[in-house]
């Protein structure tokens, strides 16, 4: 794959991909240490299957993620070999009522769903203090070369998930909660003590850190922000992030901050002048994939 990237990726977000693998291989062939961000449904499309050995292979120091990623990879291990692609695009109203909770074009089983529901709640119930939410998944997860969450907790890598509660088991810890099964919302560690341990995280680096975003939301602005944050709030001089990259379909010009250009991030004190900064304008199931293996191949 690298060198096919490096054959006849030369113009347009081809173009951007490979200057991005080159730059992002050079950073941590120096020592440079990387977070990346996961939106979207990156773990429904199988991203485990690259991000895994990329998490094994030490090029992925952090990973901030939605909800939806997170209990997602585990979804997908347990529903592994009964995927069937949807024709999404063709699907009528009436053909939907025959589709259990679709994402684009394949769909998540009610009783996966529940199955994880189930072993969770066994663990939620023995929960003696406050945990984020993949230290529980931890313990139900099987073991799966293709689950970057496996491959997470291999390496001890941090994994920050906020806004967890806007998720498939974010919500049916609430139902619990409403049903009176659950007695304590502070098992789950909540998003102002993750930004405190983010914070911690970032300080206890002693190595530049780059930061490679997949689309936007919440994923990204939580993480990126601890920067301005220990700069501005807590007067604290620590580094800005040393590398960025963003893989993105959203428009500037729409206001949103998932499509916020990096130049709009040197005016937080997000990154600086002399940052290295690419923005690939692409599908993100299709080039974070080829990035990653671009990083997994040998150098050339």
């Amino acid at each position: 794959m690298r060198r096919f990237i490096e054959d006849n990726f030369h113009n347009f977000n081809a173009g951007e991909l490979k200057s991005c693998a080159e730059s992002l291989a050079s950073f941590l062939d120096s020592g440079g240490r990387l977070m990346v961000t996961l939106a979207g449904a990156m773990s429904t499309a199988g991203i485990g299957v690259t991000l895994a050995p990329a998490i094994r292979a030490g090029m992925v120091h952090a990973i901030s993620c939605t909800g939806a990623n997170l209990e997602e990879d585990v979804f997908r291990i347990l529903h592994e070999g009964n995927q069937q692609r949807i024709d999404w695009r063709n699907l009528s109203a009436e053909d939907e009522l025959e589709l259990e909770n679709r994402v684009t074009d394949t769909s998540i089983p009610e009783e996966v769903i529940r199955g994880v529901e189930s072993r969770l709640l066994e663990v939620w119930q023995q929960a003696d203090g406050p945990s984020p939410p993949h230290e529980y998944l931890y313990q139900i997860i099987p073991e799966d070369e293709d689950s970057w969450l496996c491959a997470s907790k291999e390496m001890d890598i941090p994994v920050f998930t906020p806004g967890w509660a806007d998720s498939t088991m974010g919500n049916i810890f609430s139902a619990r909660l409403i049903d009176g099964t659950l007695q304590d919302s502070s098992i789950i560690t909540n998003d102002l003590d993750r930004m405190t341990q983010l914070a911690d995280w970032y300080r206890s680096q002693n190595t530049p850190i780059g930061f490679l975003q997949v689309g936007g939301g919440i994923a990204g602005d939580f993480a990126i922000c601890v920067v301005p944050m220990l700069r501005q709030d807590l007067l604290e001089d620590v580094p800005k992030w040393s590398w960025f990259a963003q893989i993105s379909e959203s428009r500037p010009s729409y206001g949103g901050y998932s499509g916020a250009p990096p130049n709009e991030k040197i005016s937080w004190q997000k990154l600086g002048p002399e940052t290295p900064r690419f923005v690939i304008e692409s599908d993100a199931s299709i080039v974070l994939p080829l990035l990653l293996q671009y990083l997994l191949d040998p150098p050339l």
